[in-house]
């Protein structure tokens, strides 16, 4: 439970929580070790670069841990315990004093700190590594974060990642050496609080890519021997290139290995190119019967170029995926789905299996690609609808999938809006509002609805190349959310798919779990629950919300990753709230689904309730655990 403005926190541990063994410090050093490295990463000054960021966060968390490996530390203060663990506390404390340190000018006359300095270890020899790209949302916050100073970078990350309330911010950064948190906290309240996008791969510092560092300096540089003799030659290769205009291979990297099969998945002339017809007859509906559509399907200099930039991107490829999945080249032959033009690019379109790769280059000539991956493995019927042709203009344009007959826009805000229908050319939509590029406060959330021989289903872009299928329902039993009832149940809380953007999401589910009457004849509040689960499976995203009548849009009041809650196989959920009345009177309201036979909660707040609804007189900024009881005995937690 929390209220809408403060995130819950446990109560201080006593002194004698305040001791830990250096080996549980460690085995919460190895347990959060990428959380903990994102956020070095993310402290440390952006006028580093960002090779040398990866290489120092890594090393400031591999530092972390006490020289003396005495039988135990002291831990200065347990406020934001990751799950009251003391162990990562202190590791915590130390990563963000030394990046702070790490931020520091150095001076003429002051001996420089560690941290002030190129990390020993870990290196990395011939190979700049540095995270992928995303998209502008990340870049913005990047550039923005950079522009404030040291320890307001800390506040924010604190905030954001780690989900501390003001107070527990405050206490971390004084006891990292900040003279006035104070005035970081005010500081970070500058930048917009777009926290979600902290989880991106935009800022993580474990899932890199890799390019070779200054080649003509490695060559001037290496000393004869077998190993620099092989580089060298790679090294040769590289600046043979021309510098301007398209080669045979384009924006490719230089062929570093002759393999026959993969040589014959750069052969345009064996990519796979399914007949138009052959969906009408076979029992599949997924991307392996979608034909070959666009007026460039016979250009093989443009085909070669696609395949070449999947198997090897060059230094002027723009490369990005969606999380958990590979960007190697392909295995075989892939499928082509697309190749034609757009407004501003040549786009090739192709698949290979557990991957749709969406290759783009310039129709102007000018050099440089891009190369995007989503993971589609498994997708069927709407999950394999439509892919995205391309972005412009703040709009989106689909290719959608042979058996569907008709598509549409509807405004998932305005369930009353009706649908405005789209035009299908060639299998091509025509462009519809994309709330995936739009910035700012959200107001509308305008989603894709096609219609084939067994229905409607609504496709929400959350900026990847697949959309994601929109359900309402019970968790065991969701249906399409293109019904009246569907559709009021997502009208409040549209504008939260935008907390799922970019995290490789497949499907999401809005459930509307209870209803519960407001204290002093407040009206009525609804409770919802959506859950986004990705193509691979992990990093699964619940949301709690609630709403009031009369207001416009739900808020979240819990938010959990990688929980069974909420989902089909475990179609349960306990939140609450702290919510102030018209009379001025604050409440814990809390509400499970209809299973729960009674609703509790202790420390700031108590209080308990016969039945899955709770409401209990408190006062601002109370904190609160909640527990439920299930109808067949079983206990539930409060999502946090």
């Amino acid at each position: 439970m929390q209220s809408q403005d403060v995130a819950p926190r446990p109560a201080p541990g006593s002194a004698a929580d305040r001791t830990v063994d250096v080996e549980r410090a460690e085995a919460a050093l190895v347990e959060h070790y990428p959380r903990l490295v994102r956020l070095a990463y993310l402290v440390l000054p952006a006028g580093l670069g960002r090779g040398r960021r990866v290489l120092s966060a890594h090393a400031l968390v591999q530092r972390a841990l006490p020289r003396r490996r005495a039988s135990a530390v002291v831990v200065p203060s347990q406020s934001g315990a990751r799950d009251g663990d003391p162990g990562y506390a202190y590791v915590r404390l130390h990563v963000v004093r030394t990046a702070l340190e790490a931020g520091l000018p150095l001076r003429r006359r002051a001996r420089p700190r560690r941290a002030q300095l190129p990390p020993l270890l870990p290196q990395v020899w011939g190979l700049r590594l540095f995270p992928r790209s995303g998209g502008a949302d990340e870049l913005a916050l990047e550039k923005r974060l950079s522009t404030v100073s040291g320890p307001a970078r800390a506040a924010y990350v604190l905030r954001g990642l780690e989900r501390l309330p003001d107070g527990d911010v405050r206490e971390v950064l004084t006891e990292a050496g900040v003279d006035d948190a104070g005035a970081a906290l005010r500081e970070a309240d500058t930048v917009p609080a777009r926290y979600a996008l902290l989880e991106s791969a935009e800022f993580d510092p474990c899932a890199l890519q890799a390019r070779p560092t200054d080649l003509m300096r490695r060559r001037q540089h290496t000393k004869a021997a077998l190993a620099a003799a092989a580089a060298l030659a790679v090294c040769g290769a590289l600046v043979a290139l021309p510098g301007d205009g398209w080669g045979p291979d384009g924006a490719a990297a230089p062929a570093y290995a002759q393999n026959p099969a993969a040589e014959a998945a750069l052969d345009p002339a064996r990519l796979v190119k399914v007949p138009p017809a052959a969906w009408k007859t076979s029992a599949r509906t997924d991307f392996s019967v979608w034909p070959a559509r666009g007026d460039l399907t016979g250009d093989d200099a443009l085909l070669r170029r696609a395949l070449a930039v999947w198997a090897r991107p060059g230094e002027r490829v723009r490369v990005s995926s969606t999380p958990g999945t590979p960007s190697g080249g392909p295995a075989g032959p892939p499928q082509l789905l697309y190749a034609g033009d757009t407004a501003t690019a040549r786009v090739v379109l192709l698949y290979d299996g557990l991957r749709i790769a969406r290759y783009a280059e310039p129709r102007d000539g000018t050099t440089g690609a891009a190369l995007d991956f989503a993971r589609v493995d498994g997708a069927t019927g709407a999950e394999a609808a439509a892919v995205v042709l391309d972005r412009a203009d703040g709009n989106v344009r689909y290719l959608t999938a042979p058996w569907v007959s008709a598509a549409a826009e509807r405004d998932l805000s305005k369930p009353g809006a009706g649908l405005m229908e789209l035009t299908l050319a060639g299998g091509i939509t025509s462009p519809l509002s994309s709330p995936a590029t739009h910035a700012g406060a959200c107001t509308t959330w305008n989603v894709l609805q096609v219609t084939d021989a067994s229905g409607s289903y609504l496709l929400s872009d959350l900026g990847e190349l697949v959309p994601a299928r929109l359900t309402a329902g019970r968790p065991t039993a969701p249906k399409e959310a293109t019904g009246a009832e569907a559709l009021r149940t997502w009208a409040p809380f549209a504008c939260s798919l935008g907390e799922m953007r970019a995290q490789g999401v497949r499907s999401v589910n809005a459930w509307a779990y209870a209803r519960q009457p407001l204290p002093d004849a407040g009206g009525q509040a609804r409770w919802a629950c959506t859950r986004a689960d990705t193509w691979r499976g992990a990093g699964s995203r619940v949301l709690a919300q609630f709403h009031t009548s009369g207001g416009l849009f739900g808020a979240v009041t819990a938010q959990a990753d990688d929980v069974a809650a909420c989902g089909p196989r475990d179609p349960h959920v306990l939140a609450g709230v702290l919510w102030k009345s018209e009379p001025g009177t604050w409440y814990l309201l809390a509400a499970g689904d209809k299973d729960t036979g009674s609703v509790r909660a202790t420390g700031g707040v108590s209080g308990s309730g016969e039945g899955n609804l709770l409401a209990v007189p408190t006062r601002q900024g109370a904190q609160a655990e909640l527990e439920g009881t299930l109808e067949d005995g079983r206990s539930i937690r409060g999502l946090r």
